[in-house]
């Protein structure tokens, strides 16, 4: 009897500790900040996985795969990432992406990391997925040898490379070029006040864009245009054997697609905002939409997005007499609700 109350007693005790860790587990998962890294991480991951198995599909068969397989793949991926994660954190999947909102004032930067390393998380679990499910026609391909350059070479199907007919700096630019183009077309999907993808179509219509850039300007390097897509699964071609080669090969070109993305992000989403942005006229605000505040007439937001506010950094805003915070003006609620993808 008593040894039989002794395992009641203690099979009661851990399935509480059990609930209890559970519930905590649960608390943490609904933090702001979590949801968003996972959210990068699950979306960047499936957009990588489907990616890169086409890249597998055409280094390693001549009849199951294509350039424009490749392309297709990158673009739904983005796609199916979109549907992911997109109201969460606004599935970004981009370092490059995330850089320019937060360099423009679209999102905190104190988000910055929570989102680079959830994409840059994701890239390296969906190489290592890849890794494993093409391992045995990788070995059987390249003749049990791990090669980066050559006819025979695997590494280029997890990270990009320079052709021998590109210098180093031509291939800068080129990624520069490519991800402003981007980044510029991103924001007019996603401007409220300009002409944007209808609701519902923005994820298909970001797809059809990378499909685009990939089938228009794609040849010269590969169009990384995202340090979350090349730079970890480098690195896991690094550990899993392929050597310090693809880090050295074409004039140690491995940064490129690190450091030029973000600034040709960068400089798109300027051009964009300067240039387009900053000539769409904004209505003013409308009496109904606005309520008193200790004698104060002031507009606030009727909804937010449970992610950061993706408004224009040349937004106006109402600043109380009373030195009180300031609130964003209502005609900008549709743009601050747009999110920037991929």
């Amino acid at each position: 009897m008593i040894h039989a109350s002794k395992h009641r007693r203690s099979t009661r005790s851990s399935k509480m500790v059990s609930w209890s860790g559970i519930t905590r587990t649960q608390q943490i998962l609904q933090k702001k900040l979590v949801r968003e890294f996972l959210a990068e991480f699950m979306s960047t991951y499936v957009m990588m996985v489907f990616g890169l198995g086409s890249v597998a599909h055409m280094v390693l068969s001549k009849t199951h795969g294509s350039y424009l397989a490749v392309n297709l793949a990158f673009g739904f991926g983005v796609t199916m990432g979109v549907h992911v994660a997109g109201n969460i954190s606004g599935a970004h999947m981009n370092a490059a992406v995330t850089f320019a909102n937060c360099a423009l004032g679209r999102l905190p930067w104190r988000k910055f990391p929570v989102y680079v390393l959830g994409q840059c998380l994701g890239s390296f679990l969906a190489a290592a997925t890849i890794y494993a499910l093409f391992y045995t026609a990788i070995l059987h391909f390249s003749g049990g040898q791990l090669m980066v350059t050559g006819p025979v070479a695997t590494a280029g199907i997890f990270a990009t490379y320079l052709p021998d007919y590109m210098t180093l700096w031509w291939g800068f630019l080129n990624e520069v070029w490519l991800t402003g183009m981007l980044q510029l077309c991103l924001f007019a999907i996603t401007d409220q006040e300009n002409n944007p993808a209808l609701p519902g179509t923005q994820a298909l219509v970001i797809g059809i864009l990378v499909v685009t850039i990939g089938m228009s300007l794609g040849m010269n390097t590969g169009y990384a245009i995202n340090p979350s897509r090349d730079l970890p699964p480098r690195i896991f071609t690094f550990i899993a054997g392929w050597g310090k080669q693809v880090f050295s090969d074409g004039e140690n070109w491995w940064w490129v697609p690190v450091v030029a993305p973000p600034l040709g992000a960068y400089l798109g989403g300027i051009i964009y905002v300067v240039f387009i942005g900053s000539t769409i006229p904004r209505e003013p605000p409308k009496v109904e939409d606005s309520v008193a505040y200790e004698d104060h007439r002031i507009t606030v937001l009727s909804k937010m997005e449970p992610h950061a506010s993706m408004a224009s950094p040349l937004t106006p805003v109402s600043v109380s007499p009373d030195n009180r915070p300031a609130v964003r003006l209502a005609p900008t609620l549709q743009e601050s609700m747009a999110q920037e993808h991929f």
